[in-house]
């Protein structure tokens, strides 16, 4: 009897052992309105296919893309959403990752934020209640205007949530599912040079990416972008103070690579920080000429100084 029960543990601990961490992809790319949107949309989604399919390998069935203009099954409706969410809690383990990634126009009415879809449209309250089930470790990145308030619905333990905005009051329409597509594909995202890269820098590079956008354009920034991982609900903008990015700075969506150095998180926020100080260095030189000579030098000195502290700290580490 003993010899039964010993065996059976030890099939049931090879059984767990062998069962490789599962990847799950769900882009749902909502309702166009203009034709111009709909070719921006379809743009983004399939970088993100070609991303995930081609340079991480993800298993083109653990990719379950809903639109406008697909057929019944892969229309972006609430319908399809759940039974794409059902399914993906059917099939997901506890060791398991899954990124949700939102695409398309986000409302926000003074009481509910939604993502627009084909047809009936759902709240941040029930995206909440439908990724809650799910097992594993997951990502949910909502790229839309008004995507603040997902930020607080849905972060939890075991969950990343990146929002493209810091306020349910941004309702104008967003670059950051541009970058953020673009990043995690980007071998320049690659901060740390382990070969991978993480969710955490595929947001910073994302995010310095929208803030020279509106540089170059000589604009005002009107989107922030947000993540959380710590579930507080309250979310870090990339450079900002918080305590948001650990996990995140963990979360690789890409294969595991046997050959790859071990993630330096200290390091990681030092490259993070030198990459954020720059970034600010290129908006002061363009608001230079709305400052008093006196102003820019103080400010300029400042951040110089920071700088040099943060790259000094970054060699004695070993790297340049």
């Amino acid at each position: 009897m003993r010899r039964t029960v010993l065996l059976s543990t030890l099939l049931l601990a090879f059984a767990a052992s062998v069962h490789a961490a599962d990847r799950y992809v769900v882009i749902v790319s909502g309702a166009t309105g203009e034709p111009e949107y709909a070719d921006r949309y379809e743009a983004w989604r399939q970088t993100l296919i070609k991303t995930f399919v081609d340079r991480m390998a993800v298993d083109p069935s653990h990719v379950d893309v809903l639109f406008d203009g697909a057929d019944e099954t892969h229309a972006a409706t609430a319908a399809n959403v759940r039974r794409a969410l059902d399914a993906l809690r059917a099939k997901m383990h506890g060791d398991d990752v899954a990124l949700v990634v939102l695409i398309g126009h986000g409302t926000f009415d003074g009481l509910e934020a939604k993502f627009n879809l084909v047809g009936p449209d759902l709240t941040s309250a029930q995206w909440a209640a439908l990724l809650k089930p799910l097992p594993g470790h997951v990502a949910v990145v909502d790229t839309t205007a008004a995507s603040f308030p997902f930020l607080e619905q849905l972060s939890g333990p075991r969950r990343i949530v990146i929002t493209a905005t810091d306020s349910a009051a941004q309702r104008f329409d967003t670059v950051f599912p541009e970058y953020f597509a673009r990043a995690l594909g980007d071998e320049a995202a690659d901060l740390d040079k382990n070969g991978r890269i993480s969710i955490w820098e595929a947001f910073l590079s994302a995010s310095l990416g929208v803030r020279r956008y509106y540089e170059q354009r000589g604009q005002l920034a009107t989107e922030r972008a947000l993540l959380d991982d710590n579930g507080d609900g309250r979310g870090r903008e990339a450079g900002g103070e918080g305590t948001d990015g650990v996990e995140a700075s963990r979360f690789y969506f890409d294969p595991d690579r046997t050959d790859a150095p071990p993630a330096d998180e200290q390091l990681l926020m030092l490259l993070q920080k030198r990459e954020s100080l720059r970034a600010d260095a290129d908006d002061l030189r363009q608001r230079k000429v709305l400052m008093t000579p006196d102003e820019y030098a103080k400010e300029f000195e400042r951040l110089m100084i920071e700088l040099a502290r943060t790259t000094r700290e970054i060699r004695r580490r070993g790297k340049t």
